[in-house]
């Protein structure tokens, strides 16, 4: 269980679940579903952030991807890991 790719993921509604800022952010992900035996995937995408709560800056980040029907646990693992600036909900 670890990082696939996406085809390997054919047939199942896949939803993003984080996306990560920085390198260092991500590899914890990336550390975190590995160790709980997720399977998942990740592309780099853009997104958006406000600098000082006004500015909006756009952003190229680590996404990261899973079956829908385990965002909700996966998303609660993350919370517990203390991953939670990119949870997408």
């Amino acid at each position: 269980m670890a990082l696939l790719g996406s085809d390997d993921f054919e047939g199942q509604e896949c939803v993003r679940v984080y996306i990560a800022g920085r390198l260092a952010e991500a590899k914890r992900v990336e550390q975190t579903l590995t160790d709980a035996g997720i399977d998942y995937f990740v592309n780099i995408e853009r997104f958006e952030r406000r600098l000082f709560g006004v500015i909006q800056r756009e952003y190229e980040g680590v996404a990261f991807y899973v079956p829908l029907h385990r965002a909700t646990a996966i998303c609660e693992l993350l919370r517990r890991a203390r991953l939670t600036a990119g949870i997408e909900e």
